[in-house]
């Protein structure tokens, strides 16, 4: 289907697009303003001991009136404080520096749109309510609306953690629909609907025109952006200076009044008893009490280390640039050492854990053997069943472009140099993959190649083809039961087959052929596993939460070592939710995996994992995941993930990788030691 063809789309005029971005607003999803320099200079005069140390100050300066202390003293300490409150601005403004810059050196997204008659590109920023903007495969849904043409299957998960295909389908009534969508509530059943798109959801497949009917903080990214927590929760450093700067202050007030009260008894003792001591008159005895008053406040003074805040300065703007370097961008410096502290960590499965693409990580042949060799029959009919039969190909940068997960995997399987072997080989007819056949199929020159679920194909088949390229009898019983195995590893399978028949649409032929079968899955990155292990073995629990599956989320759960004995617990979303918070607390010890998990679980979760005293981390990229981001003790926002996410993170992970995380809590934790 052409759709810039199939109607004849003008789309708004100039005039009409000034005027709907007057009425309704643009585009722009609004942000906070940067925080300058004398804003953080300010912030950091909250700090518990720098109140303690202007506190002193003021105490000395009237004693230095009196005649009980130096000036210069007065001076160290106030230079000391400027110090702190200096680095510890200029530290978080060289952080908000580099992530400026990394979200400045991000192109611009763009999008194309009927305007005026013409297709024209523009920026996200500029759309307006009533554009027709133009989708296909990969692209980002740039506001709010509703299909109006053609037909897509797009991925939510950026909004509401599910990572599964969702199809949408043209409105027919469009009047009554976009009334509809402009003042209805959003809820979660309207992900999910037949028609709505939303901003920041991703085009898996498909083409079509959306008409836009919300913008910029009208949309539902706007509303989960304007919606988020402002409240910030105090780093466990800051707690625990905040103790000491108690506990020092109460030392300082006891000691001083017991020595006080000494220095005057002995003054009594010496006097021959109170009578005799009285007896000197009352204006010796207001010089000594005077005397006792002015010791005790040196020794509150004394009491009180000038030097460790400036100390913790220095040190957490020294590791912020360090951490740089391994792929860490500290927003928010107190980020490092609370990293350090934390006892319990709730971490993303997609792109974190895993490597957040589908890849063919086993092949076999019928007989169970991993035959796909240079040279053999069946790597040769493997590229044909692959290469002649798919939604995807190689740019000019050997980038596979196009198709779904699924099929951009197979061709990376494939590689760009079988695939160029192959062009000259034309398809004659082929049959796209439908929910209904579920296979696809292309006519070559003399034989028709296929590709489909593995229960599809058997059916059919009675012959495979052997390692030395013989086509034998099949065993149909030892590949479904090595299916079911791949199955417990949360692999898909997909078969290969060939015939020496013609393409008969809906219709598998008696003469199919068995070539091989793939296991394919986002495979758990070999680093995090290991980061994993270390992690947990400082005493962090991890807990993995995932938008899967449970027995998609507990395979893989298993292979990254989370799920290592019968004790460890792993709860889908709605068995969580039926759980009241006190029968959550009593099983969160040994909790490892959420799956099919919504936004709303992961704040349940940091709110009750904070409720039982506990540091939390929490790791997240999508919108959905600003405030869980936000309240968390730090947040870890992924570096591919949305502007919003990485606003609400104290801590952005650069390359999205679980072993990046362990180097944040080796860093904080050495950093903590050390302070």
């Amino acid at each position: 289907m052409s759709i810039s063809k199939e109607k004849n789309f003008l789309g708004l005029t100039d005039e009409e697009v000034s005027k709907s971005r007057e009425s309704n607003g643009s585009n722009k999803i609004i942000e906070a303003e940067p925080e300058t320099f004398w804003d953080k200079f300010k912030d950091a005069f909250g700090d518990p001991m720098i109140k303690l140390l202007l506190a002193i100050a003021g105490i000395m300066l009237v004693m230095a009136f009196m005649g009980y202390a130096e000036f210069g003293e007065i001076i160290g300490i106030v230079i000391s404080v400027l110090l702190v409150t200096g680095i510890s601005a200029k530290t978080e403004i060289a952080s908000d520096n580099e992530y400026r810059k990394l979200k400045d050196s991000t192109k611009k997204e763009v999008c194309k749109v009927h305007r005026d008659g013409k297709v024209v590109e523009v920026e996200i920023n500029e759309l307006v309510v009533g554009d027709l903007v133009i989708l296909q495969s990969g692209d980002k849904i740039p506001a709010d609306g509703y299909l109006y043409q053609g037909e897509l299957r797009v991925d939510n998960s950026a909004l509401n953690g599910e990572a599964e295909e969702c199809r949408k389908v043209a409105v027919s009534d469009f009047k009554a629909y976009k009334e509809l969508a402009m003042t209805a509530d959003v809820t979660g059943d309207t992900f999910v609907d037949a028609h709505s798109l939303f901003r920041g959801a991703v085009v898996f497949n498909g083409e079509g025109i959306m008409e836009i009917t919300k913008v910029g903080m009208k949309t539902m990214m706007g509303a989960m952006a304007e919606d988020m927590a402002d409240d910030e929760v105090e780093s466990p450093l800051k707690v625990k200076l905040a103790k000491l700067a108690s506990q020092i202050s109460m030392f300082g007030y006891i000691g001083s009044v017991v020595i006080a009260l000494a220095l005057l008894a002995h003054k009594v003792v010496i006097a021959g008893g109170f009578a005799d001591y009285f007896a000197n008159g009352g204006v010796m005895v207001f010089k000594d009490v005077l005397e006792a008053i002015m010791l005790a406040v040196v020794i509150v003074v004394m009491a009180v280390p000038e030097g460790l805040p400036l100390m913790i300065a220095i040190v957490l703007m020294r590791n912020t640039a360090k951490m740089l370097q391994n792929n860490v961008l500290v927003r928010k410096p107190i980020g490092i050492e609370t990293a350090g502290s934390l006892n319990i960590l709730f971490s993303d499965k997609t792109g974190t854990i895993t490597k957040g693409e589908l890849e063919v990580v086993e092949f076999f042949d019928g007989n169970l053997k991993d035959s796909y060799k240079d040279g053999s029959k069946i790597k040769e009919m493997m590229a044909l069943c692959i290469g002649k039969n798919t939604g995807s190909m190689f740019d000019a940068n050997g980038k596979v472009i196009g198709g779904n997960a699924t099929d951009k995997a197979l061709l990376n399987f494939l590689t760009q140099a079988e695939m160029n072997k192959l062009e000259d080989l034309k398809v004659e007819k082929s049959q796209g993959f439908n929910s209904a056949n579920k296979y696809s199929a292309s006519q070559l020159n003399g034989k028709t190649v296929y590709k489909g679920a593995p229960e599809r194909l058997l059916t059919k088949a009675t012959k495979m083809l052997d390692e030395n390229g013989n086509v034998v009898a099949i065993d149909k019983k030892k590949i479904n039961d090595k299916i079911d195995r791949l199955a417990e590893r949360a692999m898909r399978v997909l078969s290969f087959a060939y015939s020496e028949s013609e393409l008969i649409e809906d219709t598998l032929p008696d003469d199919l052929v068995m070539v091989g079968f793939v296991g394919i899955r986002d495979d758990v990155r070999p680093e995090a596993k290991q980061a994993i292990k270390e992690v947990q073995n400082a005493g962090v629990q991890v807990v993995m939460i995932t938008g899967d599956r449970k027995e998609t989320a507990v395979a893989i759960a298993k292979e990254a070592g989370l799920l290592n004995s019968k004790s460890d617990v792993a709860l889908t979303s709605e068995e969580l939710n039926k759980m009241s918070d006190k029968e959550v607390k009593a099983i969160l010890p040994n909790l490892k995996v959420i799956a099919r998990a919504l936004p709303t679980d992961k704040s349940r979760m940091v709110k009750l994992a904070q409720e039982l005293n506990l540091v939390c981390g929490m790791t997240g990229d999508g919108v959905n995941d600003a405030p869980a981001l936000k309240r968390a003790d730090v947040g870890f926002a992924m570096g591919s993930g949305t502007d919003v996410a990485k606003e609400a993170g104290a801590i952005v992970i650069l390359d999205d990788n679980f072993k990046s995380i362990e180097n944040a809590i080796l860093y904080g934790r050495t950093i903590y030691n050390n302070i």
